[in-house]
């Protein structure tokens, strides 16, 4: 295969074209209006589905429909259209039917501005709705690894018959760099569509696919059934990369972009002769903690660097206890941290648990 130079938000397309997508329903919003651009191209070069939705209200809705009947389908947005979208994440969530989400952040709260941020953890990992559930949250940290996780992302919809958001910052949207895309997978044959999905009862008993549960003992049963199929994710699909851990002292932590930020600031610090690894979580949810876990009884502590306020460091907390310092460095309102932004924090940071010890001492 060969490798080409390529946007982020069109490689996100692309893969996701080639992994077989039947139907794509979005809206427009900076930065990740690319995305529909290049589906509204090559969806008609395939002869399969694309449609510009009045809003982000109406194109969840319009997945969840598509989704019923067995298709595989997708939508991408940027944050305040996700948040539009969160009742509608819910009703699919809870109708366990297979959905593919693309947030490609910026800064907020409200309509905030459209630069690259990472605010949304919190949105993906804690809330997309209400009701108690999750879904499978992956971040790429590059346009290839975009690629790669749009196709993971469609195999564990199919899976587990759930939701995947891909969560990925305006920078990997609209940069460019080289990536392999995958091979074309054929589009799915009506025939094989799973037989919960909603494709005609003409042989069959009739299939009824509904969030709407009345009575109590219903919408328990309908909970503990979810909660059972999460359990089985949480302990399957966590995924992360570590670099330069294995006699790390001090871990830097950082998801998507700014994984990719403290590599550079940990290979100044190793240049300096700090012996600092990266830890970067892929799946924000489930969350790596067993492994982050591990990795707390070794080293002293754990730098956390994020384009918030401070959102994936509670997960790290609850992973790592009080076990080895915890610190945090981010910069909010699209303001991207750079690796000689984090190289002083981090510097700050080691001197910190020096002295920490010496005073224990």
């Amino acid at each position: 295969m060969a490798i080409e130079l390529i946007e982020g938000n069109a490689a996100i397309a692309e893969a996701a074209i080639r992994a077989g997508v039947e139907a794509f329903f979005g809206y427009p919003i900076t930065p990740q209006t690319e995305v529909l651009e290049h589906f509204s191209k090559r969806m008609a070069e395939e002869g399969r589905v694309f449609l510009q939705a009045e809003s982000e209200i109406a194109s969840i809705n319009m997945v969840y429909g598509a989704a019923c009947a067995g298709a595989r389908v997708m939508t991408s947005s940027s944050s305040p259209g996700i948040s539009l979208m969160q009742e509608g994440l819910s009703y699919i969530a809870c109708s366990e039917v297979p959905v593919v989400v693309v947030n490609i952040m910026r800064g907020g709260p409200g309509l905030g501005n459209v630069q690259p941020a990472q605010s949304d953890y919190f949105q993906a990992v804690k809330g997309a709705g209400h009701g108690d559930f999750h879904m499978i949250v992956l971040a790429p940290a590059s346009v290839q690894e975009a690629v790669d996780l749009v196709v993971l992302a469609f195999d564990l919809a199919e899976k587990y018959r759930t939701l995947v958001m891909i969560v990925a910052d305006g920078i990997i949207g609209q940069m460019m760099e080289p990536a392999e895309m995958p091979e074309f997978r054929p589009v799915k044959k009506f025939e094989e569509r799973g037989d919960w999905a909603l494709t005609g009862a003409a042989d069959r008993e009739p299939n009824i696919i509904s969030s709407l549960y009345l009575g109590a003992e219903n919408l328990e049963r309908v909970n503990l059934r979810l909660q059972a199929k999460l359990a089985k994710i949480a302990e399957a699909e966590q995924r992360w990369e570590e670099y330069e851990t294995e006699d790390a002292d001090i871990l830097l932590v950082g998801f998507g972009t700014m994984g990719r930020v403290c590599q550079s600031a940990a290979r100044e610090a190793r240049s300096q002769g700090m012996k600092v690894g990266v830890f970067r979580p892929v799946s924000l949810w489930p969350f790596p903690s067993p492994r982050l876990s591990e990795l707390a009884d070794q080293v002293e502590g754990m730098l956390v660097v994020e384009m918030n306020a401070g959102q994936m460091i509670e997960d790290v907390r609850l992973a790592v206890g009080d076990r080895c310092a915890v610190g945090f460095h981010g910069r909010t309102g699209g303001i991207v941290p750079l690796a000689d932004d984090v190289f002083p924090e981090l510097e700050a940071f080691a001197n910190e648990l020096i002295g920490q010890k010496e005073g224990v001492a």
